[in-house]
């Protein structure tokens, strides 16, 4: 199983939010997911992003790829 690390929405229309989440590459964008290590909210003035540093080291470890937009809000 190919595991990822990518953004889920949330919300209502025109006030997204996104979940920070691990799945499996092949499913949809808000489909099932295996765990939720953070969130991403654009909408806010200094656009608040939280995530969980210990779980997604440890997702990194074994092997998840990280979606370039993840790996954007994490690095800052």
């Amino acid at each position: 199983m190919a595991t990822v690390i990518r953004l889920t929405r949330m919300g209502r229309k025109k006030k997204p939010f996104y979940r920070i989440v691990v799945t499996d590459s092949r499913k949809r964008r808000d489909g099932g997911w295996i765990e939720s290590i953070g969130f991403y909210n654009p909408l806010l003035e200094n656009t608040s992003v939280k995530v969980n540093e210990e779980r997604l080291n440890y997702w990194k470890s074994v092997g998840a790829k990280m979606s370039e937009r993840v790996e954007k809000l994490t690095s800052k």
